[in-house]
């Protein structure tokens, strides 16, 4: 929030979250939103299908792409592809996929929209009968596998490790592909394939690789408290940041633009108030996006945040669930890509927002896209929450992906 609008709305909407405490315990142990284990969030992996709804896809040309049964499926229409708003550069990529023997499909990374020529501009691991050139578990127009798949009429699983420009692809766990390109995109979206035949997909999952630290869990090294005014800054004996009272921000030294940045959280109160701003004007005072940290919920509601939400981005796109728990370490990866935020909470998607507005130095006023510093909010006297497991991947520019 700005430091203006924000600071005015403090007490009215303390008032009204501290009225909800009892509905918001009640609203935290309704079920799970996103697919994915305690194990799996702590490795770092974020759901990039729900299971319920095509959040966070947009198709490519007419087919009949639907959720079904916790599956994304598609039957009928011309050459489709579903895919990702959000674009990512170096991960880890599983699925499961079930197809007849005759489909033609695909699962396209790294690769802008639509896709254009798998041998230069994207990649394509193919789902495709043993006579194709390139048949399932291939790299397409790279790189052949040599796989027999038994049963296609079953569940099978897709695993791809793109790291800079070497490529691994796996096929139920057996690696068919093995591949560097240095000439290959280093980024750009994830898109699943309707082509000959039905195909379906489910357990869609992600983890951003190559993130480095952006806290050391020992001292405030890489961070400045030019403008910590009222707030505190600690490292607590555990190895945590613990940020207390406010208003403040401690800011990044590094300045960021297009990255996936992953951390932990811990709201140590009932419906307490933070943020994580970025592309922050360097050294001025909160003037950033932000994401929102803020857990409080409307009657109970989950899917009615007060204030806008944790993982919504604040004045522009309230969370469409909030799935953190005070008092719970929960986690959130912001992946910011041109103008373009998407946001995961728990693993699950709470935000996906593009920044339409006409360019302009201060992302409170329009689209900023250049790089900027990362900022931690004390929001008010009240704060009391602790950050841990802070990393982040800056992606390569678009000129060194082509």
């Amino acid at each position: 929030m700005n430091p203006y609008g924000k600071a005015a709305l403090i007490a009215g909407c303390l008032t009204v979250a501290l009225s909800h405490v009892g509905s918001l315990r009640a609203a935290s142990t309704s079920k799970p939103a996103a697919p994915l284990t305690a194990e799996q969030l702590a490795e770092g992996w974020i759901a990039l299908f729900d299971g319920e709804t095509l959040f966070g896809w947009e198709p490519v040309h007419k087919a009949d792409w639907r959720v079904e049964n916790g599956e994304i499926h598609a039957t009928a229409g011309e050459e489709s592809w579903l895919m990702t708003t959000a674009e990512f550069a170096d991960f880890e990529l599983y699925l499961e996929y079930k197809a007849p023997a005759d489909t033609n499909s695909g699962v396209f990374f790294r690769t802008a929209v639509p896709p254009t020529n798998p041998r230069s501009d994207c990649y394509e691991v193919n789902i495709a009968p043993q006579p194709h050139p390139f048949p399932t578990g291939s790299l397409v127009e790279r790189q052949q596998a040599d796989i027999v798949v038994a049963d296609r009429e079953a569940w099978h699983s897709i695993s791809i490790t793109a790291r800079g420009p070497a490529v691994a692809i796996a096929h139920d766990g057996e690696v068919t592909v093995e591949h560097t390109d240095n000439s290959g995109p280093h980024r750009g979206r994830i898109g699943l394939q309707f082509r000959e035949g039905p195909i379906a997909f489910r357990n869609v999952r992600l983890r951003p690789l190559k993130t480095q630290p952006l806290f050391n869990g020992r001292d405030l090294t890489g961070w400045n408290t030019d403008r910590a005014d009222e707030s505190r800054f600690e490292v607590t004996p555990g190895g945590e940041l613990r940020v207390l009272d406010g208003r403040g921000q401690l800011e990044s030294e590094g300045s960021y633009g297009d990255f996936a940045l992953q951390l932990e959280c811990f709201v140590d109160g009932d419906v307490l108030n933070s943020g994580v701003f970025y592309r922050c004007i360097p050294r001025d005072f909160m003037m950033g996006y932000e994401s929102q940290i803020h857990n409080g919920v409307v009657d109970g509601d989950p899917a009615h945040p007060v204030d806008c939400g944790t993982g919504g981005i604040f004045l522009r796109q309230d969370a469409r669930r909030v799935v953190a728990r005070d008092r719970e370490w929960f986690t959130k990866t912001i992946v910011a890509t041109g103008p373009h935020t998407a946001v995961w909470v728990n693993g699950y998607q709470v935000s996906d927002w593009t920044d339409t507005r006409p360019p302009d130095e201060n992302p409170r006023r329009g689209l900023r896209t250049e790089p900027g510093t990362i900022a931690i909010q004390g929001h008010d006297p009240t704060t009391d929450i602790r950050f841990r497991k802070l990393r982040i991947a800056e992606y390569p520019s678009l000129a060194e992906g082509d």
